[in-house]
């Protein structure tokens, strides 16, 4: 079985720390690197419901996508709710490791495993990497479909496979529009709007959407927005970052059991449509 540092040079590999954004808290933060590792969860967020879910599977490494701590602390006491989850990590020896930023703009990378889910045809990122000479790192994804659909059919596709979410789809445009191509990205996106009309596409997908933004967008173009929920739009990179995580395994002919969580972090509860009875 593969030590704990073994496993993380591969995360470094396939996600490397240098390319996250420099805002960003990725890499690992708890971990002995000679410790054994033989099963890994997969999950959007490091909070405690996920955490107890590693406890359950009996988990040594739990990779996540967003950070357990982006903007530095002076406390992990256990009376916080990220104290508690670095003192539970560490008195059961599971160690935690944050691919975020750097998983986006990696190829494959957030938004691949996002077009992926709603069989786009990725044809290039939205902001490419300046320093890929291959051209396809980069924020985001341009991509196209198979075949035209309306923008109503289109945001029920989205619905039908992204995980549910109290949430839901959120649509801005005529939902009878031909949509023939479509921009993707995973998280927040609505700093990406100059790119997307850059692009010409039909439609962007994403999350976080605010009001403003979107007004701009749709009085001004006939651009479609999609708008998702955060966490379901991230969710698809942890199927796709197992996969990666289990050729690793065959390829190095280590014995990892690996997990994508199926607890659902959005921290939206419920919805209720405007003008809904009591």
């Amino acid at each position: 079985m593969p030590r704990l540092s073994e496993v993380l040079a591969q995360f470094d590999a396939l996600w490397p720390p240098e390319r996250a954004e420099q805002w960003d808290a990725v890499g690992t933060v708890c971990g002995d690197p000679e410790a054994p590792v033989t099963r890994v969860l997969i999950a959007v967020d490091p909070v405690m419901s996920v955490v107890d879910e590693a406890l359950e599977l009996g988990a040594d490494l739990i990779l996540t996508h967003h950070p357990l701590y982006l903007r530095g602390t002076t406390t992990v006491a256990a009376g916080t709710f990220k104290g508690r989850v670095v003192h539970t990590l560490i008195k059961h020896d599971i160690a935690l490791h944050v691919a975020h930023t750097n998983a986006d703009s990696a190829d494959p990378g957030v938004s691949d495993a996002l077009a992926g889910a709603l069989d786009l045809r990725v044809v290039g990122p939205l902001v490419p990497d300046p320093t890929d000479p291959a051209g396809r790192r980069g924020l985001g994804r341009i991509c196209e479909l198979d075949r035209p659909a309306t923008l109503r059919d289109f945001a029920a596709r989205a619905a039908h496979r992204l995980p549910a979410t109290a949430q839901g789809i959120r649509v801005a445009g005529d939902p009878d529009a031909v949509v023939r191509t479509v921009a993707v990205s995973g998280g927040s996106g609505d700093s990406l709007f100059d790119h997307v009309r850059a692009a010409g596409v039909d439609v962007f997908l994403t999350a976080d959407l605010r009001h403003h933004p979107v007004s701009e967008a749709t009085q001004h173009t006939p651009l479609a927005l999609v708008d998702a929920a955060h966490w379901a739009t991230e969710w698809p990179w942890c199927e796709l970052a197992a996969t990666q995580l289990d050729e690793i395994s065959d390829r190095h002919g280590w014995d990892l059991r690996v997990h994508v969580s199926k607890t659902v972090t959005d921290p939206w509860s419920s919805h209720h449509s405007s003008g809904a009875p009591n």
